[in-house]
């Protein structure tokens, strides 16, 4: 079994109930579970069935063990995650939107472990014995200047080893915001382009490449834009996307693309009869963590033999996140049975008795 390590921070996340806004909810209660783009695809690689560890800096208290506590339920590896002395539990706050209405999140994660602990104090040697793939996001260098360290030191790492590298680039304003006078889009945009040239496996969109490659994209497809991106960065072997069509805060329709850089071909899903065919979700449950589950599918399927092939990676990784918006929580607990069920065409969602 190939092993798989991401590396990011895991926060705390408190929702408000249902689709209920801050100000009908507070002061009351709010849903706590623990999220983060790395944690998310490692926590749903281990519950194919995957071998996956996960790498992060944690405060030294009780909340932070039920953190850990909960990747282990599941199977993640954690014991390369540090327990430190300095630093905070990242938060973040939730506010699902409805029908035309958006969703809203609050980031509050300055000072946390994460953002603060050097990387120096992680063993790489370790970290990154007997892997085959090596995950990190956009988010991880976006937190602070000491966590964009980190991310470069850990894709060094990982590539003087002969780890593959993939990154899902996950661009977000409101947190590119550690170096003053330059804007969130050219920080991200100066780091990133550092971070790139290490990466085998990009996986992005079109905002991706413009806010943090700085690529002028105009209206191209998602296959034309991923040519351009594997010229401007010959190392890539894979670029995936997925393709989200925003109907409402509630109804999207949902598909991927994988573009294979050797063969120069590009795989599209779902398919039906032969042709690209959106899964249609209808009433969303929960859309955070989506993206992470579409990358999760995708690492699984590319270290599982009888999944590797371009086409039922992308197929597998589609299926995946769409399942993922049916489930409460960043985490997407689909098993893979579930998934290949989908990827079959068992849409119905008929109660299994």
């Amino acid at each position: 079994m190939s092993r798989i390590v991401t590396l990011g921070e895991i926060m705390a996340r408190l929702a408000a109930s249902g689709h209920l806004r801050f100000q009908q909810t507070m002061p009351g209660a709010l849903e706590v579970t623990f999220a983060g783009a790395e944690a998310s695809v490692a926590m749903s690689i281990a519950h194919f069935g995957g071998e996956a560890s996960f790498v992060t800096a944690l405060p030294q208290h009780a909340i932070a063990d039920a953190c850990v506590a909960n990747l282990r339920s599941v199977g993640v590896e954690t014991r390369h995650i540090l327990r430190t002395p300095q630093g905070r539990l990242g938060l973040y706050f939730l506010e699902t939107g409805a029908n035309q209405r958006p969703g809203q999140v609050i980031y509050d994660r300055e000072g946390s472990a994460m953002a603060l602990t050097p990387p120096e104090a992680y063993d790489w040697e370790a970290i990154f014995a007997g892997a085959e793939w090596f995950l990190i996001s956009g988010i991880t260098p976006a937190i602070s200047k000491n966590a964009a360290e980190v991310a470069k030191a850990a894709m060094r790492e990982a590539s003087g080893r002969g780890v593959k590298i993939a990154c899902d680039m996950n661009f977000r304003s409101k947190l590119w915001q550690w170096e003053p006078g330059l804007s969130p889009r050219d920080l991200a945009t100066r780091t990133m382009r550092e971070l790139i040239p290490l990466v085998d496996l990009f996986i992005g969109g079109r905002e991706d490449a413009v806010q943090m490659l700085g690529m002028e994209v105009g209206e191209t497809t998602p296959e034309e834009l991923a040519r351009q991106i594997v010229a401007a960065y010959p190392r890539l072997q894979y670029v995936a996307m997925t393709l989200r069509e925003g109907v409402s805060a509630t109804h999207n329709n949902w598909g991927g693309m994988l573009y294979e850089a050797a063969s120069g071909q590009s795989y599209r899903a779902p398919l039906q009869t032969g042709r690209y065919q959106p899964y249609a979700i209808t009433d969303i449950v929960d859309r955070l963590g989506g993206g992470d589950a579409f990358t999760a599918g995708l690492l699984f399927a590319l270290t599982t033999p009888e999944l590797r092939s371009p086409e039922r990676a992308v197929s597998f990784a589609v299926a995946a996140s769409c399942l993922a918006h049916s489930i409460s929580g960043d985490f997407n607990y689909s098993s893979r049975e579930e998934v290949e069920a989908l990827m079959a065409g068992d849409a119905s969602g008929r109660v299994k008795r």
